[in-house]
């Protein structure tokens, strides 16, 4: 099995060390990433795959069916960059960059579907296995995703959990992604998220001559930001929340006091409840700023990720396909990432695992992150991940079923965890002044 597997990787390795450096070359941020999706789309067609495309967005999918009845075993790469302009290799229109690592997962599941194409591969499996090219995961932009699903575009800011909403993971079983890192291990999972979008609104005047005609709304603004900082003591450790502003408007000329100020943020938390719990707490502090200014507030919060909670299963898999493969013992660490990834919006619903493979170094999503390491990145990780496959599915699927099985699900199924991602949406003023006062609607 291993040496079928390893000479069916390396008779493409050429393919995919070029995926890896080409996609490199063209970042691009979440339902942009149309430069990737031709890219990959016509490597994936000239192997002899048919893709099923989205209508209006980016990303792809295929199945391979092996003729033998058995589970869907879901296999994801992702397609969208980061932006971080200070990066030597940034775009230097758009900031985009690669250093969170996606390109190189991109260029390894191309490597698992030439693979798959080669004689013998499918041998012994039962089920389907589907490949998915999968757009924006990095939750950037909220603005521009925000205007999409008012458009009716896309219903969802993530990419997976919009795959999920089309009904292409409806069928789907069980499901793997492995990430590059500086190291090969695997966590417990990592927080989940809502997204937020606060607008202050104030009243423009000029800023020297008559400041008193004015309500300033960058002042509120960062009122806000310092009243969630005064409370930040309260949020529980155990919880892992985080609160990361950054101010997207902020005025438009300096002699005049801003009417509108912008902040894009989320609270991540590691359950359901301490996510929206804290955000209510940090709605009443952002209100308040308002309130002391005499200014208004404009709120919209969107289902951000769902907590990631690797199946324990799943992770003794990525352990035992790594060690068949190389001999190495993988030591899965005992903690939880305060990122966020959309495939916990997949663990919500069935048994996942989002490890990590070696290959990269420097910061991720910083200026120093590269891939040292390609071989291992993409190379090896295709292998593994193959290793990973044929675990689950040889021997009738045991192993798949088995853990489909005896997975919990926090969701009975897909439409229940999307109704409950539907339930956080919320948006408009907060604030409505009168005569009396004020009411307030946090």
């Amino acid at each position: 099995m291993i040496k079928r597997i390893d000479e069916a990787v390396e008779r493409h390795r050429e393919l995919i060390l070029r995926a890896e450096r080409d996609i490199w070359g063209m970042p691009e941020t979440g339902y942009k990433e149309y430069k990737t999706t031709a890219y990959l789309a016509e490597r994936y067609e000239a192997l002899g795959y048919k893709l099923v495309r989205p209508e209006n967005i980016t990303g792809f999918y295929t199945e391979i069916d092996t003729g033998r009845e058995g589970p869907t075993l879901l296999i994801l790469g992702e397609l969208d960059s980061v932006i971080c302009p200070g990066h030597p290799e940034s775009d230097p229109e758009t900031g985009a960059v690669h250093s969170c690592g996606h390109h190189a997962q991109s260029a390894t599941l191309l490597g698992i579907a030439a693979a798959l194409t080669e004689p013998g591969m499918l041998d012994g499996l039962s089920g389907r296995i589907k490949l998915c090219a999968v757009p924006a995961e990095e939750l950037l932009e909220i603005g521009f995703r925000t205007e999409l699903r008012k458009k009716g575009i896309i219903r969802y800011l993530g990419g997976k959990s919009e795959f999920m909403s089309r009904g292409f993971f409806d069928d789907v079983d069980l499901a793997f992604m492995v990430h590059t890192s500086k190291v090969n291990t695997s966590l417990l999972g990592s927080v989940g998220c809502i997204a937020k979008t606060v607008t202050y609104k104030g009243k423009a005047a000029h800023a020297g001559g008559s400041p008193w005609n004015g309500v300033n709304a960058l002042y509120a603004a960062t009122a806000g930001i310092n009243a969630v900082n005064s409370i930040r003591e309260t949020f529980k450790d155990a919880d892992l929340i985080r609160f990361h502003p950054i101010i997207t408007e902020g005025g438009s000329m300096v002699n005049a006091i801003p009417e509108r100020a912008k902040i894009e943020t989320y609270v991540r938390g590691l359950s359901y409840d301490g996510i929206k719990n804290t955000n209510k707490r940090i709605n009443r502090a952002l209100v308040g700023a308002a309130l002391s200014l005499g200014a208004n507030v404009e709120i919209e919060d969107s289902p951000g990720y769902a907590p990631l909670h690797n199946s324990p299963e799943m992770i003794k898999v990525y352990c035992d396909a790594y060690k068949e493969l190389t001999g190495e013992e993988i030591k899965p660490t005992n903690e939880y990432s305060t990122g966020s990834t959309d495939m916990g919006d997949l663990s919500a619903v069935m048994p996942v695992v989002h490890p990590y493979c070696a290959g990269s170094v420097g910061t991720s999503h910083g200026a120093d992150y590269y891939i040292n390491d390609p071989v291992a990145a993409c190379v090896t990780n295709a292998k593994v991940q193959l290793v990973m496959a044929r675990l689950l599915l040889s021997d009738g699927a045991k192993r798949a079923w088995e853990i489909v099985e005896g997975y919990d699900a926090p969701f009975k199924s897909i439409a229940e965890f999307l109704e409950y991602q539907d339930s956080i949406l919320d948006s408009g003023d907060r604030i409505e002044y009168n005569e009396e006062g004020a009411n307030v609607r946090l």
